[in-house]
């Protein structure tokens, strides 16, 4: 099976900066697509960033110049870098990623728990 965990969430003032964190983890053999969704409560689930096995990124334009996202291949981590925090940046952060685990040939999309961001005013 795979895993995948997040980590660095927490309360944040508007203007303040956080760092979430997300190691994958199991029986691996590769990791294409990697990337970070969050979901607002009574919204959908949006895609904020996302970073490709080349290290090309994309992102919302809602954070674009305000989020880093980044990848250790190495660890099989993914972080998203948040900066000038705003208050509707608030929202559950799921980590994503597309896995192809060891002995198959297909990726499988694979999601964390989630980590809870709050932006306060």
């Amino acid at each position: 099976q795979v895993q995948l965990v997040e980590s660095g969430g927490g309360l944040v003032q508007a203007g303040g900066s956080l760092r979430l964190s997300c190691v994958a983890s199991g029986s691996i053999f590769s990791i294409s697509t990697m990337g970070w969704y969050r979901q607002a409560p009574g919204k959908q689930r949006e895609l904020v960033a996302a970073i490709p096995s080349d290290g090309s990124t994309n992102y919302a334009d809602s954070v674009k110049g305000r989020f880093t996202i980044s990848r250790d291949n190495a660890k099989n981590m993914v972080y998203l870098q948040m900066a000038s925090l705003k208050p509707e940046d608030t929202a559950v952060y799921y980590c994503n990623a597309r896995v192809r685990r060891t002995g198959e040939s297909m990726y499988r999309v694979y999601w964390g728990q989630g980590t809870r961001v709050h932006v306060s005013s």
